[in-house]
């Protein structure tokens, strides 16, 4: 993929904190010579995801693993998306202690509606460092969650270094995915 494909960074949000994260995402990748666009799920359809090489998917988790309702409302229509050849990442946001049988189950979600797809998923993230009893979104014997897990509210001091991480690991998966 060429640093002129842009790529699609896409949130829902209900407090802004899914949404700062895809700016600070953003960042990472205009500093290493990519290009983005950001868009709230709330302004564009899931036809509009299809357009992308690259998407970059984020979503919060409420409560007792409640989906943010913008995603909610187009869960249908993301079943239902063609997206052989593209690739896709995800990041969530929850709080693990708060609610640690629910941690990030609404990425979880997210993956669940799009697995059959036919995009390759990239950006899997190691549950280590994080304290919590269950979720949706584990893979690997609960080793990996299915992309980059954040929670903001017991875990701030991290967010930084994990987005910085994440992007390098997405930038390498990216490339390999190329040859």
């Amino acid at each position: 993929m060429s640093p002129d494909t842009p790529i699609a960074i896409v949130y829902g949000t209900d407090t802004n904190n899914t949404e700062e994260i895809a700016h600070k995402i953003a960042k990472q990748w205009t500093e290493l010579g990519h290009t983005t666009e950001i868009f709230n799920i709330s302004d564009i359809d899931a036809d509009t995801l299809a357009q992308y090489e690259f998407l970059i998917l984020g979503i919060p988790t409420w409560d007792f693993g409640g989906i943010q309702s913008d995603w909610e409302d187009i869960g249908e229509d993301l079943a239902a998306l063609n997206l052989k050849g593209k690739l896709i990442a995800l990041y969530g946001l929850g709080d693990q202690f708060g609610y640690g049988d629910y941690f990030v189950d609404a990425m979880g979600w997210i993956y669940e509606h799009l697995q059959n797809s036919g995009a390759t998923f990239i950006g899997s993230w190691s549950t280590e460092g994080y304290d919590f009893t269950a979720s949706r979104a584990c893979i690997e014997n609960n080793d990996q969650f299915i992309g980059l897990a954040i929670d903001e509210d017991q875990q701030f001091e991290l967010t930084d270094e994990r987005v910085e991480q994440w992007v390098i690991q997405l930038y390498a998966e990216m490339m390999a995915e190329a040859e």
